[in-house]
């Protein structure tokens, strides 16, 4: 089955924690053949010193961590400015927006900020908070 399964900060620092539920939902796409994704900023959002870094390789060498490349920038930049929202705040979110724009669909964020990357992502990506 084709698609991606993308994760926020929360997300992925809930797979960090071995949360029940995400670990579940992460462990189903991937016997799926669903791609299990996040951005670089998103790693170094999630990372915080709570969690073993032997941990955190190991999950994210599990993860298909996208750069966060110019062109993706870009399309964050005007994700940003079509929605009037302040890239300070913002910016990490619509990265990943930008980015769950263009993975292979269907695509579903796993995320604590639902409304704004509701918001962000548009229609045709599913947003479940977590």
């Amino acid at each position: 089955m084709p698609g991606t399964l993308l994760l926020d900060s929360e997300g992925l620092s809930k797979l960090y924690r071995k949360d029940r539920t995400v670990v579940t939902l992460v462990q189903a796409a991937s016997e799926e053949g669903v791609r299990v994704a996040t951005s670089a900023m998103t790693t170094l959002e999630a990372d915080y010193e709570r969690i073993h870094q032997a941990r955190i390789k190991w999950i994210l060498s599990r993860v298909d961590v996208h750069d966060v490349t110019k062109e993706i920038t870009d399309r964050a930049a005007v994700l940003l400015r079509t929605h009037h929202l302040h890239g300070h705040k913002y910016a990490i979110d619509a990265t990943l927006a930008a980015i769950a724009r263009n993975a292979p669909q269907p695509v579903t964020v796993l995320t604590s900020d639902a409304e704004d990357l509701t918001l962000l992502c548009g229609p045709s990506v599913e947003v479940v908070k977590v």
